[in-house]
């Protein structure tokens, strides 16, 4: 009947914290979330497989320390005016990872780093098109999100 009764539970508790307890309210979240869980199943997706899952607490130390130093820099240009000029622009970054949870968790990574938004990525040539607000190197930015990112999590998923 639930064949993912976490989901099930968790959208449950939700739909009632943001609506309120009532006894309709309950009703209509269980049943919200019976065919939210009948839909994922029909999904079906794949499992992630953690190789090095060890490698998981390095990757979120490494992600809040960039979120962190990516804050205050983003900070420095909208709070300093126009003293200093940035320039905005995209980059390709040739990705070798293939496994799609590494690349959803990269996207993840990227987007949550405030001043980089990940837009696009091309399956075909195994390209990610990024936008960067302070672009000053195109080849470090490459080199920061392959060296840093993509090979801890080749090293965690494949």
């Amino acid at each position: 009947m639930l064949p993912y009764p976490l989901l099930s539970a968790s959208l449950v508790i939700m739909w009632l914290a943001l609506n309120g307890f009532t006894l309709g309210h309950l009703i209509l979240g269980c049943i919200v979330a019976v065919f939210a869980s009948w839909g994922m199943a029909s999904l079906r997706p794949a499992k992630p497989r953690l190789k090095k899952w060890y490698l998981l607490p390095k990757l979120v130390g490494i992600v809040l320390y960039d979120i962190v130093r990516s804050n205050i820099a983003v900070a420095s240009i909208i709070l300093g005016g126009h003293k200093r000029k940035f320039k905005s622009g995209f980059i390709a970054v040739p990705l070798d990872v293939e496994s799609p949870m590494a690349l959803a968790v990269l996207a993840v990574v990227v987007t949550s780093t405030p001043g980089t938004a990940w837009l696009e990525y091309n399956s075909l040539n195994r390209t990610v098109l990024i936008h960067v607000l302070d672009l000053v190197d195109e080849a470090e930015w490459q080199t920061l999100i392959k060296g840093r990112y993509e090979a801890l999590l080749m090293e965690i998923f494949e």
